[in-house]
């Protein structure tokens, strides 16, 4: 099936009010025109300097929202400020504070997900769920920075619906209004426990070529 063709599947089954978020890391380019082209705005990079190269080939495409989902060192903020919508993989405030930082010198506001780490994993990136109260008041205190919502990559061999689960319950005890949860094998799961942001790739693109090919 078509990059097209995908979409229409995916957008027909998602609810309304529950944005797409195309994961388009180590796609070409021209994927992400022929979704775009298909209607699509939102697109989620998982690399720095990949996405840099991407941002200038499409800075054509007036209307496209770029999301940063992966881990985001930060000695690379400098590059996404005043040029990125969301960063989803806020884990701590060093990080949040270099966000800060650097979008309101460039006199702009980031969108910024809390990433939770729902299963304890110690290999994993994000804040424990016991932290995040703390670090989302931290967060909500700092210029060109806004809060909207906590996001999650649940332990793959679990059953990720109780982690969805508690994100989501997590999310209401802190008053936010977005979940980004669920990605090409689970984002049916995560719509039912209450997702606002899906991530999907490989179910939208295809089968995702080797970074650097």
């Amino acid at each position: 099936m078509s990059i097209a063709a995908n979409l229409a599947t995916i957008r027909a089954a998602l609810p309304a009010g529950v944005t797409l978020v195309a994961v388009s890391k180590t796609q070409p380019p021209e994927a992400i025109r022929e979704a775009y082209a298909a209607g699509q705005r939102h697109f989620g990079e998982n690399y720095a300097q990949e996405w840099r190269t991407k941002a200038e080939a499409l800075a054509d495409l007036g209307e496209l929202t770029w999301h940063f989902i992966g881990g985001l060192q930060t000695n690379k903020v400098k590059y996404l400020a005043g040029r990125i919508g969301y960063v989803h993989t806020v884990d701590r405030l060093e990080l949040a504070r270099e966000l800060s930082r650097r979008c309101a010198a460039a006199g702009a506001t980031v969108k910024v997900f809390l990433e939770v780490n729902v299963g304890g994993e110690a290999q994993k990136a994000g804040c424990a769920p016991a932290d995040a109260p703390a670090l989302a008041e931290a967060v909500r205190a700092l210029p060109g920075v806004a809060l909207v919502g906590l996001m999650c990559i649940p332990p793959p061999d679990d059953d990720p619906r109780p982690h969805f689960a508690a994100l989501r319950a997590l999310r209401d005890r802190l008053g936010l209004a977005e979940l980004s949860m669920g990605m090409s094998a689970d984002w049916a799961a995560a719509v039912a426990e209450g997702a606002t942001f899906v991530r999907i790739g490989s179910a939208l693109f295809g089968a995702r070529p080797p970074r650097g090919a």
